[in-house]
C-alpha cells in the first residue's frame, strides 16, 4: 500500500507537499523523498547556501552545517553519520562546525542534582518541563530493620530511595528546571572549552568551521581564546561569533571582534545573532527576539563584515517573519562587480530541531533500545519528514504534487 504525507504548517501554499511512495522498501522512499524534494547535489558548496541566504545549520543532522560539541569523539560521531548518510543517498558533504565559549555561556552548562535528596513525595515538575527527555527517576526499594523494644523482634519497614537524576548526555543547558523545583536542589554546572585543545581540533580535515560564543560584553576574553585559535584558523572554511543582543554596544563590540579576527581570518566569517537563547521549541512568539535582533544589525552601515544568521528562538514561525520584514533571501550589492549576497545569510535551527526530530528519535528507542536510525528505515523516513517539513521553506526545494513508485 503507499504511503503519502502531507507538509502544511512549515510550508507555504506554494510549497505543500503530497507525496505517495509506491515502494514498500522503507529505504528507497527515504531515496525517493530525497530525489523528489531536489536537494543540492555534491556540487553545491554550502557557502553558495550563505550567499543565497538558504543556509541552513542544525544541532540534530546537516543541511549545509552541522554544529557539534568540541569533543573528538562527538565529532567522529558526527562524520560518521554523515558517511552513513552518503551511502543511502548521493549528496554534498556539509560542513561539520565545533563550538567553544570565551567564558560562562548558557550553552556550556548542564542541571546536575542528587536524586537522593528529593522528597518521595515531589511532583518532580523538573521532569515534565525538560524539553530534552534528560531527568529520569526510578525508585529503589530498600529495607531497614525497625526495633520494637529490647524483648520484641526487629520488623522490617520498606523504605523508598530515588535513583536517576539528569542525563548529562542528553542535558544541553536549557535551564528550564531550575526554577520549577520546588526544594531548591538543582544546580547550574558551567564549563569553558579548553582552547589549546581546540586549536589542535580545528587542523584535522574532520572540522570545517568553529563558532565561538561570546557574551558581546567585553572583548578581552574573546582576545584571550582568538589568539590560542589563530594560528589553527587557516585550515577552516568558516569562523561564527555567536552574541546576544546588547543594545546599543552590539555594533562597536562586532567591530572590535573583527578587529581581533581580521589580521588571521582567511575565510569566510559570520555574526550569529543569539536573540533568544535555547527557546525555540517554546512557542510561535520566542522568533520575534531574534528577527528583531536581526533587523537592528542589518539595518546598520556600520557593522563589520561578515554573514548574518538568526539562531536563538529560531523555528518554524521565523521565515513567515523574515519574509515580513523584507528580509527573507533579500540581496545587496557587495564590493565585487556584478556580485549579490543575501542580507541575511540564513537560519540556525537548536531546540526547535532538537524536539521535533527528538520525538522519532525517543519513539525508536522505546521500541528498539539504543541503535542507529538508519538500521530502521521506518523511523528514519519519519525523521526526514520532520526536517524537510522544517527547512523546506528557507531553502525553498521543488516539491512536487505527487511522485508513484
Amino acid at each position: 500500500m503507499a504511503t503519502s504525507f502531507y507538509c502544511s504548517s512549515a510550508i507555504h501554499t506554494q510549497h505543500q507537499v503530497n507525496v505517495s511512495f509506491g515502494s514498500k522498501n522503507p529505504l528507497q522512499n527515504v531515496k525517493n523523498l530525497i530525489k523528489s524534494f531536489g536537494i543540492p547535489s555534491k556540487s553545491c558548496s554550502p557557502h553558495v547556501s550563505l550567499q543565497q541566504g538558504n543556509w541552513v545549520k542544525l544541532i540534530c543532522g546537516a543541511v549545509d552545517c552541522i554544529d557539534c560539541a568540541a569533543d573528538p569523539s562527538v565529532i567522529n560521531a558526527v562524520n560518521e553519520g554523515i558517511e552513513t548518510a552518503r551511502e543511502i543517498v548521493s549528496i554534498r558533504r556539509p560542513w561539520v562546525m565545533i563550538s567553544v565559549n570565551d567564558d560562562e555561556d548558557l550553552h556550556f552548562r548542564k542541571a546536575e542534582f542528587d536524586p537522593e535528596d528529593c522528597p518521595s513525595d515531589c511532583s518532580r515538575p523538573c521532569e515534565n518541563v525538560c524539553p530534552a527527555n534528560a531527568i529520569s527517576f526510578e525508585r529503589e526499594n530498600s529495607t531497614m530493620e525497625v526495633p520494637f523494644g529490647s524483648y520484641q523482634k526487629a520488623k522490617p519497614k520498606v523504605r523508598f530511595k530515588m535513583q536517576g537524576g539528569v542525563i548529562t548526555e542528553r542535558c544541553y543547558g536549557c535551564g528550564r528546571c531550575f526554577p520549577v523545583c520546588p526544594y531548591d536542589k538543582i544546580r547550574e554546572i558551567t564549563y569553558v572549552r579548553d582552547a589549546m585543545a581546540t586549536a589542535e581540533l580545528l587542523k584535522t580535515n574532520d572540522v570545517d568551521a568553529v563558532e565561538i560564543h561570546t557574551s558581546g560584553r567585553q572583548t578581552n576574553l574573546f582576545k584571550e581564546l582568538w589568539d590560542d585559535l589563530a594560528n589553527s584558523v587557516k585550515y577552516l572554511r568558516l569562523v561564527a561569533v555567536s552574541l546576544p543582543d546588547t543594545g546599543d554596544a552590539t555594533i562597536s563590540t562586532m567591530n572590535q571582534m573583527y578587529g581581533i579576527m581580521e589580521p588571521h581570518l582567511s575565510c569566510f566569517n559570520l555574526w550569529q545573532l543569539d536573540g533568544r537563547p535555547m527557546s525555540g521549541d517554546i512557542g510561535r512568539g520566542a522568533t520575534r527576539e531574534s528577527i528583531a535582533f536581526a533587523v537592528r544589525v542589518a539595518a546598520s552601515s556600520e557593522r563589520p563584515p561578515g554573514f548574518l544568521q538568526l539562531a536563538g528562538g529560531t523555528n518554524v514561525h521565523t521565515v513567515d517573519g523574515l519574509k515580513k520584514r523584507g528580509l527573507f533571501r533579500t540581496h545587496i550589492t557587495c564590493a565585487e562587480p556584478n556580485h549579490l549576497q543575501s542580507l541575511i545569510g540564513g537560519i540556525a535551527y537548536g531546540g526547535y530541531a532538537r524536539k521535533i526530530v527528538g520525538r522519532v528519535l525517543s519513539s525508536m528507542g522505546s521500541e528498539n533500545g539504543v541503535t542507529g536510525i538508519e538500521c530502521h528505515a521506518e523511523h528514519l523516513l519519519k525523521a526526514l519528514k520532520e526536517a524537510l517539513h522544517l527547512v523546506g521553506s528557507v531553502k525553498s526545494y521543488n516539491h512536487p504534487d505527487g511522485m508513484q513508485r
